[in-house]
């Protein structure tokens, strides 16, 4: 019971609070693995799980080889199981311990920052009843196909990070419960898939 009040405690409601959590967990060792992130985070909120792959491969860890796949296909997992509406996130062990250096992690979390900051000031619980399950669904299916977008578009140049904004303003909207940003999400979904669909085919 102390072990499960202590999570919700721990559960972030802004930016900040991922990014200072994840400092945290950089902190404690020489790398950070997935497993360390979700119990640092708890698992009650998918809104930091959907924003913490999103900023990471936005951020400079984004650029190294295979690491936005791997990053799409966590997206998917978290967003599949949002989608069957599981009240606690599973990982397989083989992700669970996928891991990251920790100075790599600290990096990309003071690099992400000054966004991070700029979203807590500008997004907070407008229309939270656009935000409740028929339009988590909604987020969640959108999130998927997003992530399906990434890995054909990571081998050109930045083209993966427009998916990658609109799963973080998805992530955003459920965190903080802001039912105009997901509103705003929805439609970065339809152009970056546009997007993403016309830098595929000018790059074949």
């Amino acid at each position: 019971m102390q072990r499960r009040s202590q999570r919700m405690a721990n559960d972030p409601h802004s930016v900040s609070d991922i990014l200072d959590e994840l400092k945290k967990a950089a902190d404690r060792g020489e790398s950070v693995s997935l497993g360390d992130v979700t119990e640092a985070f708890g698992s009650r909120s998918y809104g930091p799980f959907l924003m913490l792959p999103a900023l990471l491969e936005i951020s400079p860890i984004g650029g190294i080889p295979g690491v936005p796949t791997v990053l799409a296909a966590i997206v998917v997992l978290f967003a599949g199981q949002m989608a069957f509406g599981r009240e606690h996130l599973w990982l397989p062990g083989w992700i669970e311990k996928r891991a990251v250096s920790s100075q790599r992690v600290r990096k990309a979390a003071d690099k992400v920052r000054p966004i991070g900051d700029w979203m807590d000031r500008w997004f907070h619980g407008r229309l939270p009843m656009l935000t409740s399950r028929p339009f988590e669904l909604g987020a969640a299916i959108a999130c998927i196909l997003l992530a399906l977008t990434v890995p054909p578009l990571e081998f050109l140049p930045f083209a993966s990070t427009a998916p990658m904004a609109a799963i973080a303003a998805f992530g955003l909207a459920l965190l903080v419960r802001d039912g105009l940003l997901m509103i705003v999400a929805y439609g970065m979904t339809v152009m970056a898939i546009g997007a993403g669909i016309g830098l595929w085919s000018s790059g074949r």
